[in-house]
């Protein structure tokens, strides 16, 4: 007989779970037969206990079979399927880049994609500020758009890992989100769902980064990378610095102005290049699509130059429903904030630290992200030309500038970019936008 608070008391105690264990849990979630009350317990004895690499396999396997698990074979497809995975910042928009870059490349990229989290940016967001943008199309529509266009971003379905879902939302609630074990699994059920070939994950480090140390962020990239692996996906990891905004902006429709900007040449900015051609070419190499990085490279700049990503990109909004022409009336279609106020450093100096979360939490309060799940999105408001580490600023020059829907919620928010910026009398070391690879 299935006992739920018998695996429950198991780990609870520090054993380890056996694969019958872990698969007739989850499978008690999906049937309704576990309460809120024992998934609760359970992640929270997760937590405590931690998970062994076998239980982490099995517990991300069961999450994946809960639900839809997407076949990509009859559709006869004349190459890879990839993806990338990012565990959120400020300003990190590489998955607007990354996805036409490698399906103009030959892969091809099923893309199901989260809302902002607390002081993250979310890629859903960002594309739902697109008018007519579908982040939510059905399953038969989704594959067809990945086959005909070789990209598609969109939003998890409540068909794939639906287990995970549960559980997730109970995480959320009691304080076990931290979990490098759950979040394993949370990850690599979904993507699994969706019937990867090989995944390239980006770990964050530094102010702005999910994880709390750097140390976190090396552990959840190592289980990450041996689940995957282990659980039939080639996975790699990139540690990539998020101690500062990846992008020169950050909300919603500034940064798929940014995307846009981007992939047609206008402005590259040096960071979201370096990071974004960091991971895109990972993505090749695990897809066999190229021999070494180099490669990867040249390929990438040449989807840039001529433009094929950019197209890529414009197949995938207009198959999406948003408006086949964004790409050349970016301005009309997405709309500005009614206030601009630029905020003022408030002395001369060189940017020492940048409390990379608080820029995102700012944010948040313009109306930008959600401080509750029903909470509703202003997709115009956010940050821009903001100044990066290392830079040297006088007295009263602009740090950033703020878009916002009245004078007071701007004046809120640049008191709070003000306060989040650190001085020093001399140029300090900035610190590399990749760290280090994890395979």
């Amino acid at each position: 007989m299935f006992l739920p608070q018998e695996i429950v008391r198991k780990k609870r105690d520090g054993q380890a779970l056996s694969k019958v264990d872990i698969v007739s849990f989850v499978r008690g979630i999906g049937e309704g037969s576990v309460t809120e009350g024992q998934i609760a317990a359970f992640a929270m004895a997760v937590y405590f206990n931690d998970m062994r690499v076998d239980e982490r396999v099995a517990l991300t396997l069961a999450q994946r079979d809960s639900g839809q698990v997407l076949q990509w074979r009859s559709f006869d497809l004349p190459g890879p399927v990839l993806d990338k995975h990012s565990t959120g910042g400020v300003g990190d928009l590489t998955s607007l880049l990354l996805g036409p870059m490698v399906a103009a490349c030959g892969g091809f990229v099923p893309m199901i994609s989260g809302r902002g989290l607390g002081h993250t940016g979310g890629t859903l967001d960002k594309l739902a500020s697109i008018p007519g943008y579908n982040i939510a199309p059905d399953t038969v529509t989704f594959q067809r758009i990945v086959r005909d266009t070789g990209v598609a971003i969109i939003g998890q379905t409540a068909q794939l890992a639906p287990a995970d879902q549960r559980i997730y939302a109970i995480r959320d609630i009691t304080a076990t989100v931290e979990s490098v074990a759950l979040i394993t699994a949370s990850i690599l059920s979904k993507k699994l769902a969706a019937g990867l070939e090989g995944l390239t994950m980006d770990i964050k480090v530094g102010s702005g980064a999910f994880m709390p140390t750097c140390e976190k962020s090396v552990e959840l990239a190592r289980s990450i990378v041996d689940v995957g692996n282990r659980a039939g996906l080639k996975t790699t990891a990139v540690l990539t610095d998020m101690n500062q905004p990846l992008a020169p902006c950050a909300g919603n429709a500034l940064e798929i102005r940014c995307a846009i900007d981007y992939l047609t040449g206008r402005v590259r900015p040096v960071r979201l290049h370096d990071v974004t051609f960091a991971l895109a070419a990972q993505m090749l190499v695990l897809g066999g699509l190229v021999q070494d990085l180099a490669q990867a490279h040249v390929k990438l700049n040449a989807v840039l130059d001529s433009g094929a990503a950019a197209e890529r990109f414009a197949r995938m909004v207009s198959a999406l429903g948003g408006p086949g022409d964004l790409l050349e009336a970016s301005e009309r279609h997405l709309g500005h904030a009614p206030v601009v106020l630029p905020v003022a450093a408030p002395h001369a100096g060189f940017v020492a630290r940048i409390d990379c979360r608080a820029l995102g939490l700012a944010v948040v309060g313009l109306g930008g992200g959600r401080r509750r799940s029903e909470d509703k999105i202003d997709y115009q408001v956010g940050l821009t030309e903001l100044v990066e580490l290392g830079q040297r600023v006088d007295a009263g020059q602009p740090l950033a500038v703020v878009h916002a829907r009245d004078r007071q919620a701007a004046q809120s928010a640049a008191s709070e970019i003000q306060a989040a910026y650190s001085f020093a009398a001399g140029g300090l070391p900035v610190p590399p936008s990749v760290v280090c690879l994890v395979d």
